[in-house]
Formats: C-alpha cells, sequence, structure tokens
C-alpha cells in the first residue's frame, strides 16, 4: 500500500496548499475594494484639478514654465518604473519589465542615455540582476501608498528635468480597468504635453478668472502639485493592479489544485481497486492451493 499512502500524502499536501491559496484570493479581494475606492475618491480631485490647469494655462504665454518646454538637445532619458514588491501576482511585473526594456531600447535608439527610478523590490531585483544602473528606487510602498511617496518620487523626476539631469522622463505603471484587467500604460511625464493642457470649452465660464499674484505664479505653483497628482495616481492604480492580478493568480492556483485532487483521488481509488483485486485473487489462487 505504500503507493496509496503516497497518493494520500500528496492529497494532503495540495490541500494545504489550496488552503493558501483560497487565502490569499480573499485577502487580494478585500485589497481590490479597499484600493478601488481610493482611486474613485481620487478621480474628482485629479478632474478637477486638469480642469483649473486648463484655466490657468489659457491665461499664460506658452513656455512660460520650464516643465512645459522641451530641451533644446535631448541627451538623457529617465524612466520611472512601477512594480511591485511581492510575487504570485501571474503577468503583472513580467508585462511592466517587458514594456520598461521596450522603452529603454527605444531611446537608447534614439541616441539617449538613460537612467531609471525602480518602484518595488521585483523590478529593483530584476533590474539589478541583468546591471541596470539604478537612480533611485523605493521598496515596501507598491501594496500602500502613501502621498509623501509620491511627492518625494515626483520632486525627485521634477528637478532632475528642472536642472537638465533628464530632457524626458517616462512613466510606466499598470493601468487597473478591472478585477481581472489590467493594462500595461506608458505616459510621459515630462515634458508635459500640450494635450494634457484641456483647452477652454466655454470662453464665458473664465472670462471672469482673477489670478494672484497672477496666472504664471499660479501656474508654477500648479504644476508641480499636478505632476505629484499623476505619480500619486499611477501609483495607486498599480497598487489595485497588483491585487487585482494577485487574485486572478491565486483563483487559477486554487482552481488547479481542485482538479489535481480529483485526479489524485481517482489514481488513488484506482490503486486502492487494484489492491483489494490482488489481494483476492491471493486468497482464492491459495485456496485452490490448498484443495489441490
Amino acid at each position: 500500500m505504500a503507493k496509496g499512502r503516497d497518493i494520500k500524502r500528496r492529497i494532503r499536501s495540495v490541500e494545504n496548499t489550496r488552503q493558501i491559496t483560497r487565502t490569499m484570493e480573499m485577502v487580494a479581494t478585500a485589497k481590490i475594494r479597499k484600493a478601488q475606492a481610493r482611486i474613485e475618491a481620487a478621480r474628482p480631485y485629479a478632474l478637477a484639478m486638469m480642469d483649473v490647469l486648463g484655466k490657468v494655462a489659457a491665461n499664460v504665454e506658452a513656455g512660460q514654465h520650464p516643465m512645459l518646454q522641451e530641451h533644446d538637445e535631448m541627451k538623457r532619458a529617465l524612466i520611472l518604473v512601477l512594480t511591485s514588491d511581492r510575487g504570485l501576482c501571474g503577468a503583472f511585473n513580467g508585462n511592466i519589465i517587458r514594456e520598461a526594456e521596450s522603452v529603454i531600447e527605444r531611446e537608447k535608439a534614439a541616441g539617449l542615455d538613460v537612467d531609471l527610478i525602480v518602484v518595488g523590490k521585483k523590478g529593483i531585483g530584476y533590474f539589478r540582476y541583468v546591471g541596470r544602473k539604478l537612480l533611485g528606487e523605493y521598496r515596501d510602498v507598491s501594496d500602500s501608498p502613501t502621498f509623501a511617496v509620491a511627492k518625494d518620487v515626483a520632486t525627485t523626476l521634477m528637478d532632475a528635468y528642472t536642472n537638465g539631469e533628464a530632457d524626458r522622463i517616462w512613466l510606466i505603471f499598470n493601468r487597473f480597468q478591472s478585477v481581472v484587467e489590467q493594462k500595461v500604460t506608458t505616459h510621459q511625464l515630462l515634458p508635459i504635453e500640450e494635450t494634457e493642457v484641456p483647452e477652454e470649452r466655454d470662453v464665458a465660464t473664465t472670462a471672469e478668472y482673477l489670478f494672484e499674484p497672477d496666472a504664471v505664479t499660479v501656474l508654477q505653483r500648479l504644476l508641480p502639485t499636478y505632476i505629484e497628482t499623476l505619480v500619486y495616481r499611477a501609483m495607486m492604480e498599480s497598487a489595485a493592479s497588483e491585487h487585482g492580478a494577485r487574485r486572478t493568480a491565486m483563483k487559477s492556483a486554487s482552481d488547479n489544485a481542485a482538479k489535481m485532487i480529483e485526479m489524485l483521488v481517482r489514481s488513488f481509488n484506482r490503486a486502492r481497486q487494484a489492491q483489494i483485486t490482488q489481494e483476492i485473487s491471493e486468497i482464492v489462487g491459495g485456496a485452490e492451493a490448498l484443495k489441490g
């Protein structure tokens, strides 16, 4: 019955694994709800920020802020990559890393040197392994990002651009579409493209706006806040996507474990039936031998 015992031992092992994956699936589901609520709560602020940015920009001449100006000579690109600190989330990190490598190759083909700022242990570990130099790294923040961390990251990016240390800055993250769908997104963070500054749809709504001390000063205060908001929203989107990817991966693992248990139970029953048949045959054979 050695084979039967081995199968029973394997069944218990798979059942224990299924309990773990089910628990992780439920935890990820609960975290998705919280992350989704945070995204929905931040959406009105982001939309209002875009609206105010458009109103201010409409009263300012082009090129009044360094973050709106393209550098004359393009030498260096900076990429902010958002990955996770933990694994067991399917292709979440793999998709981001492949997209980052694609952007790196594209920028190098254009003659630019590339620096990286990476959020998440998985991305940090990968880029260190392949020998890429990291300008900055952030750990233990991907699961529950805070605005303080986002502000610190955004400040580093803005300083690099305004000081001429970077001529183009990209943001790569997973956008949360739904619980079962996450979309890899590449966004040019700096310089701010004109398409991001919405044009006024109704001139009458802005005719009575007064700026204190003036529109240029307001824009100088507004654009850094806008970049900080973009980085923070991207971090929240990435966190929600991570939980969604982990929930999907754990559900698949639980389903596969259930199928494996079913298959092992059938194998155990066949092995047990074969052993019983063999024992009956031996008893019958022994009885016949005694008669002879």
